[in-house]
């Protein structure tokens, strides 16, 4: 990462650091440091933090990593050996990024381990304790121009393993089959699977389905949703794939789940809240009759992780900003007959949503064994 975009994000953090009242943020390895310094140090059982204060930064780390970190890193380390311990070193940087005297507000990370944790609260007695996501979160809603080209990157490699699996998909396949090439058609392109769900028939109706030996039959809907992570950053995307011919009442379902997204499209404007555009989709499904069948949100964040803010939910009161990045995804789920589930992700924008994906949200037709090409509805 280069040294402009890291000032950058310091300085944007604290920032919101001091709008919030927080003089201390403690990280642990992970994505708010590898967001910040463009990597995050070895993560194990030793104690190894970042502490940003107000004018100082410090990583507290096992002397073993030391010399990688400094590679990558200019800021100052405070470290400590196996034989040692971490107290001293935790002091050390304690003391330098902490005001002296002063009762502290203290952000924490909410990924690091636990004991991490009670190690610098031991040190901070009658500290105020805030969620990291609250701050460092915060920021890291707003993306920059970098981060948008690697997640336009990211669902374009998304969109391919997409039509891989379509391409390669059949009845008699199972589940786990057509994840598989959903993994490799990733691997091909450096990116590392999150997940592949792929939920044929009945299976469907489980919105996390656990993707397993269902053998895909004729007649089935298939729900399939994969992401992946290169460079850092994350795709998401879910079609829709019926085997032969759709199952009865699916063209109604379909059509309500893709008036949702485009209610929610159109609601998702700079200004509006988080919740408005939950309550955009879900009444187009409520007003249809299916309001009980549509189970979660409408949508998450997505950056550095597949879930992270804002969260686009019933009550989330967050105010849409130009450059969040964010899931559309409402679903109605058929207990026992199948699921139905569009996503699209968006990089939100002055006059909109930019939807990243360049695949249709219409229906793929899987055509028996021996043929060759589907048929998108």
């Amino acid at each position: 990462m280069q040294d402009i975009t890291i000032k950058q994000r310091l300085a944007r953090l604290r920032r919101r650091m001091a709008d919030d009242g927080v003089d201390l943020l403690v990280l642990g390895p992970g994505t708010y440091v590898e967001w910040l310094l463009g990597f995050h140090p070895y993560p194990d059982e030793r104690l190894s933090l970042l502490l940003v204060g107000r004018q100082q930064a410090m990583f507290v780390m096992p002397a073993l990593n030391a010399a990688d970190t400094q590679a990558r890193s200019d800021l100052p380390l405070a470290t400590w050996t196996d034989a040692q311990g971490p107290a001293q070193a935790l002091q050390t940087a304690l003391a330098a990024t902490c005001p002296p005297d002063t009762p502290l507000r203290v952000g924490l990370d909410e990924a690091m381990r636990t004991d991490f944790a009670l190690a610098v609260l031991d040190r901070l007695p009658g500290a105020n304790v805030v969620m990291a996501r609250d701050v460092a979160g915060a920021v890291r809603m707003l993306k920059d121009q970098e981060e948008y080209r690697l997640l336009k990157e990211n669902a374009a490699i998304a969109d391919r393993a997409m039509l891989h699996a379509l391409a390669t998909m059949r009845p008699g396949m199972t589940e786990a089959e057509v994840a598989e090439g959903i993994t490799g058609a990733f691997a091909a392109e450096g990116a590392k699977v999150k997940f592949a769900i792929v939920a044929t028939g009945p299976n469907g109706a489980l919105p996390h389905h656990h993707t397993g030996a269902a053998v895909l039959s004729p007649g089935d809907a298939v729900v399939i949703d994969i992401g992946a992570r290169r460079d850092g950053y994350c795709s998401d995307i879910t079609r829709m794939a019926v085997l032969e011919h759709e199952p009865e009442g699916y063209a109604e379902i379909h059509a309500i789940v893709e008036a949702a997204v485009q209610a929610a499209l159109k609601a998702a404007r700079p200004g509006a809240t988080a919740s408005s555009v939950d309550r955009a989709a879900r009444g187009v499904i409520e007003q249809a009759g299916y309001g009980p069948y549509f189970v979660h949100r409408t949508g998450h964040g997505l950056g550095m992780e597949g879930h992270e803010a804002p969260f686009i939910t019933e009550t989330s009161e967050t105010i849409l900003e130009a450059g969040m990045v964010f899931s559309i995804e409402p679903g109605i789920y058929l207990p026992g007959r199948f699921g139905i589930r569009l996503e699209e992700i968006v990089f939100l924008r002055d006059d909109g949503p930019e939807i990243l994906s360049g695949l249709p949200r219409t229906l793929s037709v899987i055509p028996p064994h021996g043929q060759d090409q589907t048929d998108d509805r």
